[in-house]
């Protein structure tokens, strides 16, 4: 699943303390000279080498004659190379990310689930609370646009009874999904699907409790002026919105009462400045009650909560 760019054995591999020690200290100093955050180093370390924060805060590691790594110290750094001279993610070099309680896997094939992202569960579950349609929590649930499957599985973990039916455009990306599913022991309650949007789910019509999705939202023209970790090795495909980046959240408005029931959910992630266009388009499209503009904790509007109308 990973990307390591490299093709060196994956055999384990033990080096000491001190000489991991040594090989931070170096990592960190190229950080500071190419400016990235310093703090990735020890990042990369505890998901690499299973150290924990204290240990590298304190440096009592250096005390330690074995220490295990998924690879060769030269491996290691061939990575860090990686990721200061092509600013490849640090998220892609360890091959994993945090995103809510879950560790994910993650590849370039693959969206880096964003921390603000976790929010839209939590929005969803209040919004199971506060709906005047009983059980929306035991039904069918979708998950546009999967990517690693984050959205899928933290609906699966919040709801479960419910089933979540996972859409991806990419096969790679629906993989990777996969298997983290596999991994948190989720996969039992989570379908997933190969397509755009809504057309692997005819069946479906008229049965979705909610809909939830963190579709593409930047404009075309501001693809290339992203920041390199993003626009030079994240999937353009899980990014680019079109002209004015609304592309995909129109086609999810317009489609979505087709397959919402009665009091169903309607849930996006959104870029800051696009959020009165998107309540005007779901006042527009008629179909959707309950509209609301919900920030995100820097205080950015940042999500687009909607109901079914009845």
């Amino acid at each position: 699943m990973q990307d390591r760019g490299t093709s060196e054995t994956k055999e384990l591999s033990v080096v000491s303390g001190l000489d991991l020690w040594y090989w931070r200290w170096s990592a960190r100093k190229s950080a500071l000279e190419a400016g990235v955050p310093v703090a990735e180093v020890d990042w990369l370390l505890q998901e690499v080498a299973q150290l924990d924060p204290l240990s590298l805060r304190l440096e009592s590691f250096k005390e330690r004659s074995q220490i295990t790594l998924p690879y060769p110290l030269s491996v290691l750094s061939q990575l860090w190379q990686k990721r200061v001279s092509e600013r490849c993610p640090v998220q892609y070099l360890a091959g994993v990310t945090p995103w809510r309680h879950f560790s994910l896997l993650v590849s370039p094939e693959v969206l880096i689930p964003r921390p603000e992202t976790e929010y839209l569960i939590d929005i969803a579950m209040e919004a199971v609370k506060h709906s005047s349609t009983p059980q929306l929590e035991l039904g069918q649930w979708a998950d546009l646009g999967t990517g690693s499957g984050a959205i899928a599985l933290g609906l699966a973990d919040a709801f479960r009874g419910a089933t979540i039916h996972a859409v991806d455009f990419s096969p790679d990306a629906l993989a990777i999904a996969q298997v983290n599913a596999q991994r948190l022991d989720l996969a039992a309650r989570i379908r997933f699907y190969q397509g755009s949007w809504y057309s692997p789910l005819k069946t479906l019509k008229g049965q979705l409790s909610g809909m939830v999705s963190n579709p593409p939202y930047i404009p075309s023209s501001w693809l290339e002026q992203l920041q390199p970790e993003v626009a030079n090795h994240e999937p353009h495909l899980a990014l680019d919105g079109g002209t004015d980046g609304l592309d995909c959240i129109r086609q999810l408005i317009e489609m979505s009462p087709d397959y919402l029931q009665l009091g169903g959910i309607w849930l996006i992630e959104m870029m800051a400045g696009q959020a009165e266009t998107v309540a005007q388009l779901l006042h527009q499209q008629g179909s959707y009650c309950q509209i609301q503009i919900i920030p995100d904790l820097a205080g950015i509007d940042r999500f687009a909560l909607a109901y079914r109308s009845e």
